[in-house]
């Protein structure tokens, strides 16, 4: 039988979908297109309401293209709702995230008696993580090494979908890295719910993972999303010193305005985030700060909206994830009062959206003349190839070739096109095309 997935959602859901994908080739199972696949796992996100939208009609689709497939539900949703039934009756088989394990088990189960299977296990702490996947097919790896949050924040229902904070432990980190550097990986992304928070109880910190996983030889190791409360300047000192660290971080602000950030229940203030960030660029001299903004969380005012844009723009980031608030029920601020217009949040957020890109230029236009060592990762749309800088920088590289593929290259930045930038690899070093 055939098996194909669609993830939504974060890395760690993809690395999630990853690890199921190895378990069902292991069974005897054959990866298909979810399209055409006779099963179909959707590993959902349930974020916000608008996500388990996403999720209902993700279903839903499959189910009409497909009638005859079995349609399996796993991630975040299952483990938050209620009447899984009635939310999603397309569904043959419902698994929470530790279940969705044994999903072969649960084919076999569903084929014997073909009856609809719910079963959602609730996290525990001591919860094992899954080996990174056997393959080949790109340039660049996530390994998840932590999952769990504690922090609550009032618009979030994750901690009720992940448990408590849990942390791979450093061995497991420093094996699994060697193996995806021996299947040929150049980087590897170390990803988590909230990977800020690894080794909470355990007596180490994030420093202790990116040291374990960059002794494993590999060439770039990248981090994923970050809490900025949990990252101190103690940690930001230890892993400065290693090298094959990338000059990327993902801040998560949600908002610059501290009234706004106190209701959202986040653990800082806007000063202590724009310290942080000095302490990245005194630490990291070509770091590249990214973050994530919500817009028209409730109650905030033009005046909070106008403080977080100026702040969003006195801290320079060179690219911004942005969203408009969306009540997830089951949170405190899905009830809280001065619930913004759909009309008004949008407004706000193409305004934002508008700020967003005319910094991301900005910083683009600030590498024209510079050079970058850029990881091939992929064919380019019209000719060369594409890839990132260790600052998360996209670049198309002109001249390079699909030979060289998975190669780090020193390219010359000379043009930005379209939200990337173009450059082209010294002639002498181009390798002749297969």
């Amino acid at each position: 039988m055939t098996v194909g997935f669609y993830t939504l959602g974060c890395k760690v859901n993809q690395a999630d979908s990853d690890a199921i994908s190895a378990r069902m080739a292991a069974a005897g199972y054959t990866a298909a297109p979810p399209e055409t696949a006779d099963i179909v796992v959707v590993n959902s996100c349930t974020v916000t309401a608008e996500s388990d939208r996403k999720t209902r009609q993700t279903l839903r689709h499959f189910r009409k293209l497909n009638q005859e497939c079995i349609l399996v539900l796993t991630g975040c949703a299952v483990q938050v709702c209620d009447n899984l039934t009635h939310q999603y009756p397309e569904a043959d088989l419902l698994l929470g995230q530790r279940d969705v394990r044994d999903l072969s088990h649960y084919i076999d189960e569903f084929l014997l008696h073909h009856q609809p299977i719910i079963n959602i296990s609730t996290h525990q702490r001591d919860e094992a993580f899954d080996a990174p996947v056997q393959t080949l097919t790109s340039t660049r790896a996530t390994l998840k090494i932590q999952d769990g949050c504690d922090h609550f924040c009032s618009y979030c229902i994750i901690p009720h979908a992940r448990g408590s904070v849990r942390s791979k432990p450093l061995d497991d980190i420093h094996r699994d890295a060697k193996s995806l550097v021996a299947q040929g990986f150049r980087e590897i992304v170390l990803a988590g719910i909230n990977l800020a928070a690894y080794g909470k109880g355990h007596g180490y910190d994030l420093s202790d993972a990116v040291l374990a996983a960059a002794e494993s030889g590999i060439a770039r190791l990248r981090l994923g999303s970050l809490e900025p409360d949990l990252l101190n300047e103690s940690v930001v000192e230890k892993i400065s010193h290693i090298k094959v660290l990338c000059p990327h971080f993902h801040l998560s602000l949600q908002n610059g305005c501290d009234s706004v950030l106190k209701r959202m229940n986040r653990r800082y203030t806007s000063s202590q985030y724009a310290n942080l960030v000095t302490q990245l660029r005194e630490h990291f001299p070509s770091a590249t700060i990214t973050t994530d903004i919500m817009v028209g969380f409730p109650g905030e005012t033009k005046q909070e909206h106008a403080q977080s844009l100026a702040f969003v723009e006195k801290m320079a980031f060179a690219n911004m994830h942005v969203f408009p608030f969306s009540p997830r029920p089951g949170t405190p601020a899905a009830d809280f009062a001065g619930q913004l217009a759909k009309a008004e949040k949008k407004a706000r957020t193409q305004q934002t959206l508008s700020l967003a890109k005319s910094l991301n230029s900005a910083h683009l236009a600030a590498q024209i003349g510079q050079a970058h060592e850029v990881l091939l990762e992929q064919p380019a749309k019209n000719s060369g190839m594409q890839g990132y800088t260790a600052n998360y920088i996209p670049v198309v590289v002109t001249n390079a070739t699909s030979a060289m593929q998975g190669e780090l290259v020193q390219v010359s930045i000379s043009q930005v096109k379209a939200q990337q930038c173009i450059g082209a690899v010294p002639t002498r070093t181009v390798a002749p095309a297969a």
